[in-house]
């Protein structure tokens, strides 16, 4: 039976600072607990204009304009070395401004929870972008708004979440229901955010990928947001909400949660759907966290830095039927963490990244990219946190080490090599692998490296119900063609063979088999 193959990729950001100012978890918490706060007052010097957030190096590398290698050989730090040439629109996505996206809020609502003030619904209206994908029927959805003192009076009396471009309220997000504290207006905003991001990133999928939406058959939505209501908190249905916007009519689908391992999940799950047939197209969407807005920003802020978790991000991977020429998806090496794998980091990589190639019998150096938690390093380093995929290749350069397959004093070659700097934005669930799939789908295509392993990792023991570690792996490797009635894994076997060397292998198996029959 066939593999699955990756046959698109979109990723997207919206740039979204007064959404981190009053929706950020760490600004909201300050809030609360010290609202004259000296970081909050400092806060507003280090928010960057949306230009400034565009031409950030890591952000044109997450759109698609830029390659990672090309990103490790800008000068760090990458907030003082811009991209004169970025662009809004990328390869892969786009990076949306902030007014466009409270528009795209309201598009989306299909409860009448956004509100928005009528003077910046015409303005919003008349700019929005060529470079976007807004569809037949936004125009109407956007409607014609409401007077600002309707939305200053919701906000006010604490029914709504306000809306602000800067200091200038312009809308809100009302609460779905009286004293339900799952539909409160900020879970609300929450959650409407999370599917407009992903509804712009599905909606970009079917754009660049060239397929008809009405022929994706099931959505698999992998964010961090879990919507419900009082009796099914987390109940869902992001996937078909956010189908629904991008015109999926023929679709059906649920969410996947697992922390920041959930994407990694939500792949397999998708190609193990698509291989054994159950649906031919796939696709997985992961939309943005409010939350996450700012999360570092009390570090940034104190050495001076621009707040640079500005962004909410969003992505959205087509995994359809082996198509003969896209990356494969090989289901045969599946890594995982066990619940008896344990805890430390050497156990975790060695489940999750040594077990499973081992398996097809491959070693650490045949694989040619790892991509593992891709977080940007200019974020997390002011925190403590250090460069994390550095790190991670680091760990697979020592088992490589102890398992005899490299020298020591080869550490540092393995790990330039096998791995990228670091792009994603911390959003959570979007570092963890996927950030790279467009850019290791177009090396593979190209034929520059054959084959890259997906690593996603989490974070359980954030729920309170277990101190158990998480993680999922896959590969993705050059096509080798459509197997037919073959063996997949024994296809995926030949990728690295060369046709004369096939053509000799199949040779033989006939004599072989020829000689068999005589000898009967």
């Amino acid at each position: 039976m066939d593999f699955a193959v990756v046959r698109g990729v979109s990723y997207v950001l919206v740039h979204a600072p007064s959404m981190l100012v009053h929706m950020g978890t760490t600004q909201t918490v300050e809030r609360e607990a010290n609202p004259d706060s000296d970081y909050l007052k400092e806060l507003p010097k280090h928010l960057r204009s949306y230009s400034e957030c565009m031409a950030y190096p890591p952000n044109q590398t997450y759109i698609g304009n830029i390659t990672p290698d090309e990103l490790g050989n800008i000068p760090r730090p990458w907030h003082e070395n811009p991209l004169a040439k970025a662009s809004r629109a990328g390869a892969r996505g786009e990076v949306m401004p902030e007014d466009e996206f409270y528009a795209l809020m309201k598009i989306v609502d299909s409860f009448d929870l956004v509100v928005l003030e009528e003077g910046f619904t015409a303005q919003v209206a008349a700019e929005l972008s060529k470079d976007s994908v807004w569809i037949e029927g936004d125009r109407e959805r956007l409607g014609a708004g409401a007077p600002i003192s309707q939305i200053e009076e919701l906000v006010s009396s604490g029914r709504a979440e306000g809306l602000y471009i800067g200091d200038k309220l312009v809308g809100c997000v009302k609460a779905a229901h009286e004293r339900d504290k799952n539909l409160t207006a900020h879970v609300m905003a929450e959650n409407l955010a999370a599917k407009a991001s992903g509804t712009l990133a599905l909606r970009h999928l079917v754009a660049k990928s060239g397929i008809d939406a009405a022929d994706i058959d099931y959505i698999i939505e992998c964010s961090e947001e879990a919507c419900g209501d009082m009796n099914q908190r987390g109940g869902g249905n992001f996937a078909k909400a956010i189908g629904e916007m991008a015109g999926c009519v023929n679709a059906s689908g649920c969410d996947v949660r697992g922390f920041c391992a959930a994407p990694a999940h939500a792949m397999v799950n998708a190609a193990g759907l698509v291989q054994s047939q159950v649906f031919k197209n796939v696709a997985v969407v992961g939309g943005g966290a409010t939350a996450k807005l700012g999360m570092n920003g009390r570090d940034h802020v104190k050495k001076g830095l621009p707040l640079l978790e500005d962004v909410l991000g969003g992505f959205a991977v087509l995994v359809s039927a082996n198509d003969g020429k896209s990356p494969i998806i090989r289901t045969d090496a599946v890594g995982r963490h066990k619940i008896g794998s344990g805890s430390s980091p050497q156990a975790v990589m060695t489940a999750i990244v040594v077990d499973p190639l081992e398996r097809v019998g491959l070693s650490l150096k045949e694989v040619d990219k790892y991509s593992a938690e891709m977080q940007n390093p200019e974020i997390t380093e002011p925190a403590g946190a250090g460069d994390v995929p550095t790190s991670n290749l680091k760990m697979i350069a020592a088992l490589a080490v102890k398992r005899g397959e490299i020298a020591r004093g080869d550490m540092g070659t393995f790990v330039k090599k096998h791995g990228m700097p670091g792009f994603a934005p911390t959003q959570g669930h979007v570092p963890s692998g996927v950030p790279s799939l467009g850019y290791l789908c177009d090396e593979i295509s190209a034929g520059r490296i054959e084959r890259a392993q997906i690593i996603g990792k989490g974070s359980l023991f954030l729920g309170r119900m277990t101190n158990l570690f998480d993680g999922i792996s896959f590969l993705i490797q050059k096509n080798p063609g459509k197997c037919g009635s073959r063996d997949g894994a024994a296809a995926a076997g030949m990728a690295g063979v060369s046709e004369h060397e096939l053509r000799k292998i199949m040779a033989d198996a006939l004599r072989g088999a020829a000689q068999t029959l005589v000898e009967s």
